[in-house]
């Protein structure tokens, strides 16, 4: 790697940073620390104070991050969909849902009136419940139904067909959606290009996915 690449690359890094809380703020937090330190040895109880408050703040800020991380592991059933997600608007008949920290869109959906976060995905066909909330809400296989084949991280698994009576989010209310049942992905859920396609138009501009549905509903 030469000297002009490496430099591109760090200057990329570098742009990258005040998009990031979590990255300011442990960037923040390790020179609080640092600087705690050196005052430590002249001022000890200051510094001990701020050295201790920047420790505690780089263990909060590992928290945050590993319940974000455990929503795509399904080893792991602690996560908290909501935490650390951007909060969706609705203006002008659009929903716009910012991107979040850890690089995707999520948004913040009823199913039969039960609350979840949905990542969405337009790599995949079919919009996906995890099992937890399929239970929840209620959903059923469908009747007679033949389970379809999805690639998860685990693996190609099989999954049953059920009916979404009311999935809504922001001014956007979609019924009888078709959805698999999915195992095996924790309790993440995903919504795909069967959902958007019924939309009026989708679109991303900067850090912004902003959905248009045909029909604007009151913001939910």
């Amino acid at each position: 790697m030469d000297v002009q690449t490496t430099w591109q690359a760090a200057s990329e890094i570098i742009r990258e940073i005040p998009r990031s809380g979590l990255l300011v703020a442990t960037v923040l937090a390790v020179l609080g620390s640092m600087l705690g330190t050196v005052v430590a040895r002249r001022y000890s109880r200051v510094g001990r104070t701020l050295a201790t408050t920047c420790t505690v703040a780089l263990a909060a800020i590992l928290v945050v991050v590993m319940l974000q991380v455990s929503r795509f592991d399904p080893r792991l059933d602690i996560a908290v969909p909501e935490l650390g997600l951007p909060q969706q608007t609705v203006s002008g008949g659009e929903t716009r849902v910012p991107l979040a920290p850890d690089g995707h869109f999520w948004i913040q959906a009823t199913v039969n009136g039960t609350a979840a976060a949905f990542l969405v995905d337009t790599g995949a066909t079919l919009t996906a419940v995890s099992v937890p909330l399929a239970d929840e809400a209620g959903l059923e296989p469908r009747t007679g139904g033949v389970p379809v084949r999805i690639s998860t991280a685990n693996g190609v698994v099989s999954a049953d067909l059920t009916t979404i009576d009311a999935l809504r989010f922001g001014n956007v209310k979609a019924g009888g959606l078709d959805a698999v049942i999915a195992p095996n992905i924790g309790r993440t859920n995903v919504i795909g290009m069967n959902l958007l396609s019924r939309l009026a138009s989708w679109r991303v501009e900067g850090n912004t996915l902003i959905l248009v549905p045909h029909n604007p509903q009151p913001a939910a």
